[in-house]
């Protein structure tokens, strides 16, 4: 069989729900996998149409692609089971969900957008470090942060020698903050606010890629349409949408998000040359305003007549 035939192992066991990649590749590699009665310790190792694989002694077969958006509620950890007995979100998640994994992880204390799926490529495009899917949260702090240290998320604050980074950051109010990350470490906004002495009091994901979470009720869920998924892997172009949601969120403290309808955020717009009857000086390139077509008014005050000696 060539290189090119059959589905990597590790791809085909996260398509029938068995985890992520990531997962499956511990799984295969611990033991548990079995290809046509054989043990199997390659994760890349191909399955071809007709194969009978096991895991764990129970025959496992490629499941429909399901994506579903999900308003994680504070309270719940991601993970199927919890070593100290919290509650998880695969409790409050209905039966039809259960053999869907999570893409990323918000924290027991976080709440807000979260992406459940059993497409093992979905998964590997959003988390990646190399597509830099922009994640976009809402951070209440126990009081004003510094500009000077709004400036540190941005050039980057170091925690135990490792360097944490935002890509954006505007002030919403006093104690509100919009905070865009590429790539998202473990408790990075908690990490960097307590770094500089701050803590979060609340923390919501209101937009993945170009997909915002808009006034979805908490601990709701819906399926995905493939327009949506695809809105997933791209980052918006035009900011303005982003912000206006933020700022509406910031504003109303009684609700979980911005009254903004869940959907996807617009693409660029095509470029347009330089509006007619528009000034751009050299030092700024920005147009100074319209400029009229009748002359400018002339002083009203007339000028006095030279006095003669």
């Amino acid at each position: 069989m060539s290189a090119d035939e059959g589905t990597r192992l590790n791809k085909f066991l996260a398509s029938c729900g068995v985890g992520s990649r990531r997962a499956c590749d511990a799984l295969v590699q611990d033991g548990h996998v079995e290809i046509n009665g054989k043990p199997v310790l390659n994760p890349a190792h191909r399955v071809e149409p007709g194969d009978f694989v096991k895991v764990n002694g129970k025959r496992v077969q490629t499941k429909q692609t399901n994506t579903v958006m999900f308003y994680k509620p504070r309270g719940y950890v991601c993970s199927r089971e919890d070593e100290l007995g919290r509650d998880t979100i695969y409790t409050i998640l209905p039966p039809i969900l259960q053999h869907l994994h999570h893409v990323g992880r918000l924290d027991r204390d976080s709440e807000g957008l979260l992406i459940l799926t059993n497409d093992g490529d979905l998964s590997q495009q959003l988390m990646h470090p190399s597509k830099l899917v922009e994640k976009e949260y809402i951070v209440t702090a126990n009081q004003p942060v510094l500009n000077e240290h709004l400036d540190l998320f941005l050039s980057g604050v170091y925690v135990e020698k490792q360097r944490m980074r935002a890509k954006e950051v505007q002030r919403l109010t006093s104690r509100r903050y919009r905070i865009v990350l590429e790539t998202g470490l473990k408790r990075q906004i908690r990490q960097m606010f307590l770094t500089l002495g701050y803590q979060v009091q609340k923390l919501v994901r209101i937009r993945i890629g170009r997909l915002i979470l808009g006034d979805f009720p908490e601990g709701a869920w819906r399926p995905l349409d493939p327009i949506e998924i695809a809105a997933l892997k791209e980052n918006p172009k035009v900011r303005s949408a982003a912000k206006k949601a933020a700022k509406k969120t910031a504003k109303k403290a009684a609700k979980k998000t911005a009254k903004t309808a869940p959907g996807v955020l617009p693409t660029a717009r095509p470029k347009r040359g330089p509006k007619e009857g528009r000034k751009r000086t050299p030092e700024s390139g920005r147009a100074k305003g319209p400029v009229s077509s009748r002359p400018m008014a002339r002083k009203s005050a007339k000028r006095a007549p030279k006095r003669k000696f």
